[in-house]
């Protein structure tokens, strides 16, 4: 149940993480009856900004001829675009290709060497930083990016411009309803487009923590919005940590809505005595460190996943599939990843396969029959050893996979309407492929 305070507690706090002015242009390809997509428009409309609708099919197009200013969207968006930008250089020229390739991983350089004078390198590290060694890092960083600013700069003549003309989004590209993949957020950052990552559920209206223009910290999900605290939560004590450590992320404010309608069980189940409302999701909030790398994060909140996501494996072992699943995904040969293993004694995956990558690797390697066709156990090794190079620095390793032709949409109900995948829903409908898979 969410009141009209709720909605205009969003409508006048908004603009501090979207500064708009009247003649800006939004793009949206949200539902509108969605918490996320409401809020928005309301704040849109009360300071008289365009909003312009479209949908999947036309996003690539809409971008182009109405060059918004501003897109309101959840992560899948961005990766999509992502991997459409890096189609089109693959399929350039081989020196264009090169090119363009060079300048972007010059440019992602430049970007981290910025954040260590700047201040903006997320980072848990229990140890006050040495002043010395800072200064010493910071003079090394200030040296890196004076040695690449020319070259950043030439790309943004060369690439980047191209890219800006296709896409618009000249102010920011706001993010919401899921998390955002890290390779896919210091892309954007290396190439202009500013992505600003928020965090919020339908139950607080829905926005209760985003990044800041001024501040954009990427990794995190920014700093509580006015009037909005967040406090972490031991998940078996339930008592109050500190800074720095992993808990169940709680949210007071006057945004949180009055309950759930006609379920006073579900509310008091929601709702600490305190009045905390629990969100489910598991995170930590950024230390304070007066000098250093960090120095600006402070107070920043950083999500880990769902606490409900949690796999706990037979061993006693708890694993955040989130991770495995973020490195997974960078592999163009993988479409969808879920990751399972509840109650089991290793972890394994349901992967979607990117069909026309696999077919194009496969021809690559030689290893397509005769009639041109690929064999199931030969995408079975391609997608295993994929699996086994992205996800090699992950504190778990993924054993037995299983191969779903049927994508998960929100047709099908294995995605929500903000493009979150269902694991609960996934999970159901192959219950009886992922007991065979583990026996």
């Amino acid at each position: 149940m969410l009141t009209h305070r709720n909605l205009l507690h969003q409508i006048n706090n908004l603009w501090e993480i979207v500064p708009a002015e009247p003649g800006d242009r939004f793009l949206s390809m949200l539902p509108p009856w969605h918490a996320y997509e409401r809020a928005c428009e309301y704040f849109i409309f009360s300071y008289g900004i365009q909003q312009v609708y479209t949908t999947v099919k036309y996003l690539k197009e809409d971008l182009q001829r109405y060059q918004p200013h501003y897109i309101i969207s959840v992560p899948l968006v961005y990766e999509t675009l992502y991997s459409s930008i890096q189609k089109q250089i693959s399929s350039s020229s081989a020196a264009r290709k090169i090119i363009a390739l060079s300048l972007i991983k010059i440019s992602l350089l430049y970007m981290e060497a910025k954040k260590i004078y700047e201040g903006t390198v997320l980072s848990n590290n229990l140890v006050k930083p040495s002043f010395i060694a800072y200064m010493m890092k910071w003079l090394w960083a200030r040296l890196i990016a004076a040695f690449l600013w020319p070259l950043h700069n030439l790309a943004k003549i060369l690439v980047y411009k191209k890219i800006h003309s296709a896409i618009g989004i000249s102010k920011a590209g706001i993010s919401g309803g899921g998390s955002l993949l890290m390779h896919v957020d210091k892309f954007f950052e290396a190439i202009g487009i500013k992505v600003q990552n928020g965090y919020g559920l339908t139950e607080t209206s829905p926005v209760v923590a985003a990044r800041r223009p001024f501040c954009n910290v990427l990794g995190t999900i920014g700093h509580p919005i006015k009037h909005t605290e967040i406090k972490v939560f031991d998940i078996e004590t339930g008592e109050v940590l500190p800074d720095g450590s992993k808990g169940i992320v709680k949210i007071k404010g006057p945004q949180v809505m009055k309950g759930y309608y006609k379920n006073p069980s579900a509310t008091n189940e929601a709702f600490d005595q305190e009045g905390w409302f629990s969100t489910g999701d598991v995170g930590w909030i950024v230390r304070h460190h007066a000098i250093g790398p960090s120095r600006k994060c402070g107070g920043m909140l950083v999500l880990e996943g769902r606490a409900k996501d949690t796999i706990v494996l037979s061993t006693g072992e708890n694993v955040e599939p989130a991770e495995i699943e973020e490195a997974a995904g960078r592999s163009n040969l993988i479409n969808q990843i879920v990751v399972i293993g509840q109650d089991q004694r290793r972890l394994g995956a349901i992967i979607v396969p990117n069909n026309d990558e696999v077919l194009a690797e496969a021809k690559r390697k030689s290893i397509l029959g005769e009639n041109g066709e690929l064999a199931k156990d030969k995408v079975m090794n391609m997608l295993y050893d994929e699996l086994k190079t992205w996800t090699a620095h992950c504190s778990f390793r993924v054993g037995p996979i299983m191969i779903v032709d049927e994508p998960f949409t929100i047709d099908n109900g294995l995605m929500t309407p903000t493009m979150k995948i269902r694991r609960d829903k996934v999970t159901d409908k192959y219950r009886r492929e992922i007991e065979a898979l583990f026996k």
